[in-house]
C-alpha cells in the first residue's frame, strides 16, 4: 500500500503487502531455459552437448568439479546451447530443453547426506539462489542465520507465503541448517500478521515493520540486532549469513524427500495491479507465465523481472523464471514513469528519504560522470542499501538506483582488475 502526501511536504509512507495471495501452479512448460555462468577460468561450456538427455534433478556444468553449475528442472532433451550475455556483461551458456511432460528423477542428489558440501553442490542453483560457501571460509565467522520471511520488494508476497503456507518445510529446513553448520541460532523474521506461523519453526523469531525498506537484510541487522554492517563488508563479514523463506523450505524439503526443489514461487503483478502468486518449473519463459495469469503484452508495455522499486526491466518475455525470480511486473505505457536526462535541482527529496542518509544528490553526479571511485570515497556509494526510495521521489525522474547499481558494478570490476595485478 502506497500513502503519500500532496503536497510533499511529508516523506511518502510505503508499506509491504501483508496478504499472500494463494498459489496457482502451473503445469510444467514445454521448454525451459538455465542459464550457467561462464566463469573467468574458462567455466560455464558445459560437458553436455545438444541431443543428449537430461533427468529432472540433474546437475549440469562444465565438469564435475565445477562451482558453477545448474540443476535441470524437467526431464527432456536438450535442443539448443546458446550464449547469453546479462545487463551487465556476464556471459552465459543458454541451456534450452525440451519437456517431456513426465519426471525422470536423477539419483545422484539422493545418494548424499546433509552436509555442507552437499548444500555448496546443489543448492546454488535452488529458490532464492543460496551460496553457502561463506561457511568455508575461515576468516567468516558467523553466528547467526536469519531467515527472512519477508519478501525485497514491494507488492511481492513470495517469502511471506511460504511462511504462512510452507511452515513445516521451514521446521525442517532449520533443523538442516543446524546440521550442515553446526551453527545453532537461527532466526526467523516475519511481519506481525504471521508470527504464529513463523512461531511453528523452531527459530527464534522477531518481528519486522511493515514500513518499506525494513524488510531488506542490512536494515534488519540494524534494527533488529544492533548491528550496522560497515561499508564494503558483507553480511557475512559482520556474523550474519542470510537466506530467504523459500530457500529454507527448498532445503528442508530436499532433505526430507530426496529431491531437488526445481520449482520457483513468483508473484505476477498485472497491469490493473492486481497481483498472482504462481508456481511453475525455474527456467520457464516469462511469456508463459503471463498466459497463464491472462495477460498480455502490447508494444510499449514495461515488462520488470522484480518489484516496483528494485526490480529491472527486460526487453523480452522469453527469458526465463531464475531462481531469484521473486517477481513479473507488467506496467503498460500510460502507467509507466519516463525516466530522463534532465539535471537534478537539488529539492533535497532523496537525501530526506535515504534511509541511511546518503547525500545522493552529490552522489548520483559522480556517478552519472562515470567517477566511481570518487563516489565511493566521498559520497558513501558502499552504504546504499539499495532499495530504490531515491528514484521513487526524484523530482526530476533520474534513474538513481540504476546508476547505483551500475556503479556498484563497475567499481567492483575495477577492484578484480586491480587485485589481479598486485
Amino acid at each position: 500500500m502506497i500513502k503519500r502526501s500532496f503536497f510533499g511536504l511529508v516523506t511518502p509512507k510505503l508499506e509491504y503487502n501483508r496478504v499472500p495471495a494463494p498459489v496457482k501452479e502451473l503445469p510444467m512448460p514445454g521448454k525451459v531455459v538455465l542459464f550457467l555462468k561462464d566463469s573467468q577460468n574458462g567455466g560455464g561450456a558445459i560437458a553436455a552437448k545438444v541431443g543428449d538427455t537430461v533427468r529432472t534433478g540433474q546437475r549440469l556444468a562444465a565438469s564435475p568439479d565445477s562451482p558453477d553449475y545448474v540443476i535441470a528442472s524437467v526431464t527432456g532433451t536438450i535442443s539448443a546451447l546458446d550464449s547469453y550475455l546479462d545487463a551487465y556483461g556476464q556471459k552465459y551458456t543458454a541451456i534450452s530443453i525440451d519437456a517431456r511432460g513426465k519426471d525422470e528423477w536423477d539419483a545422484e542428489f539422493d545418494n548424499n547426506k546433509p552436509t555442507l558440501d552437499t548444500a555448496i553442490r546443489f543448492f546454488g542453483f535452488g529458490p532464492g539462489t543460496p551460496s553457502f560457501t561463506p561457511f568455508t571460509d575461515p576468516e567468516k565467522r558467523i553466528r547467526t542465520i536469519v531467515i527472512n520471511g519477508m519478501d525485497q520488494d514491494l507488492l511481492l508476497t513470495v517469502n511471506q507465503y511460504v511462511v504462512q503456507n510452507e511452515a513445516a518445510d521451514i521446521k525442517n529446513g532449520v533443523q538442516t541448517l543446524k546440521k550442515l553448520t553446526g551453527i545453532e541460532r537461527i532466526v526467523i523474521v516475519a511481519p506481525e500478521n504471521l508470527v504464529q506461523q513463523a512461531g511453528t519453526t523452531g527459530a527464534e523469531v522477531k518481528v519486522v515493520s511493515a514500513a518499506y525498506p525494513e524488510g531488506l537484510p542490512r536494515m534488519i541487522i540494524k534494527n533488529l540486532f544492533g548491528t550496522v554492517v560497515p561499508a564494503g563488508d558483507t553480511l557475512e563479514d559482520a556474523g550474519y549469513f542470510f537466506l530467504s523463506a523459500e530457500a529454507a523450505a527448498a532445503l528442508g524439503t530436499a532433505f526430507s524427500s530426496g529431491r531437488l526443489c526445481v520449482t520457483k514461487v513468483v508473484t505476477v503483478v498485472g497491469k490493473d495491479g492486481k497481483t498472482t502468486n504462481v508456481k511453475t518449473r525455474i527456467g520457464t519463459p516469462v511469456a508463459d507465465v503471463l498466459k497463464a495469469c491472462n495477460i498480455l503484452l502490447n508494444d510499449r508495455d514495461r515488462l520488470i523481472l522484480g518489484g516496483p522499486m528494485r526490480g529491472m526491466a527486460t526487453y523480452s518475455e522469453d527469458l526465463p523464471v531464475q531462481p531469484d525470480t521473486d517477481g513479473i511486473l507488467v506496467q503498460d505505457e500510460a502507467g509507466s514513469v519516463e525516466v530522463t536526462d534532465y539535471p537534478c535541482i537539488n529539492c533535497g527529496e532523496c537525501i530526506r528519504i535515504c534511509p541511511v542518509n546518503i547525500p545522493v544528490n552529490m552522489l548520483v553526479r559522480f556517478l552519472e560522470a562515470g567517477l566511481y571511485e570518487d563516489a565511493a570515497a566521498m559520497y558513501d556509494l558502499n552504504c546504499c542499501i539499495e532499495c530504490g526510495l531515491c528514484s521513487y521521489v526524484c523530482v526530476s525522474r533520474i534513474p538513481i538506483f540504476q546508476y547505483i547499481r551500475l556503479g556498484k558494478h563497475e567499481l567492483s570490476l575495477m577492484e578484480t582488475a586491480e587485485a589481479a595485478y598486485e
